[in-house]
């Protein structure tokens, strides 16, 4: 009875003490993000994994398409490049519709989306407001490049695990737009950081 006792009692002991190394093994999967991600505490408890998965998307969604108007519009009055200007317009317009999306596919699952910036794109804002003319295209562009490529990931890696046939419609729908942003953003970040 003893041997059983301490069997079980070090049967279970391994398994919690291996239970955050497996996850922390299992790298950038979705899932694992989730599972980790701190803002993920609006979300039910009563939510499936691949549910939970979806709305935490939908939730980076929103703030990353929240970032991209905020900056826009930030780069429409302290940009001094027309190209720039026109990229900007493009982010404020196309990200504006791809919020509304988002909004309806949240809605839809009862999903609350943040309402303001959050984490690096808070910081990356402040940092924006501080420049303007040459300076200010320099850090844009750079930073457009660097969020289009983690969005347009982020979208992939959505659309492949999610099951939600709404989610699949807008992330294939999103992973084009933000391609298309992508190859605009690399181009003006040669043209305005050499």
């Amino acid at each position: 009875m003893k041997r059983i006792n301490k069997f079980l009692l070090s049967t279970v002991a391994c398994g919690l003490v291996s239970l955050p190394m497996s996850a922390q093994m299992s790298g950038h999967s979705p899932a694992a993000q989730v599972a980790n991600d701190p803002t993920r505490n609006q979300m039910s408890n009563g939510m499936d994994a691949g549910a939970t998965q979806d709305a935490y998307f939908l939730k980076k969604a929103a703030a990353g398409g929240l970032s991209e108007v905020a900056m826009g519009k930030l780069a429409l009055e302290k940009s001094s490049n027309d190209d720039v200007k026109k990229f900007a317009q493009k982010m404020v317009d196309d990200h504006t519709a791809m919020g509304q999306d988002v909004q309806t596919v949240a809605a839809s699952m009862k999903v609350n989306l943040p309402d303001g910036l959050m984490g690096g794109d808070k910081k990356e804002y402040a940092k924006l407001q501080n420049l303007s003319g040459p300076a200010f295209d320099k850090e844009y562009m750079a930073y457009m490049v660097k969020d289009h490529k983690k969005d347009l990931s982020d979208f992939k890696a959505e659309n492949t695990s999610t099951q939600n046939p709404q989610i699949k419609d807008l992330t294939t729908k999103g992973a084009g737009i933000i391609q298309g942003h992508l190859e605009m953003a690399v181009s003006l970040d040669k043209q305005v950081n050499g």
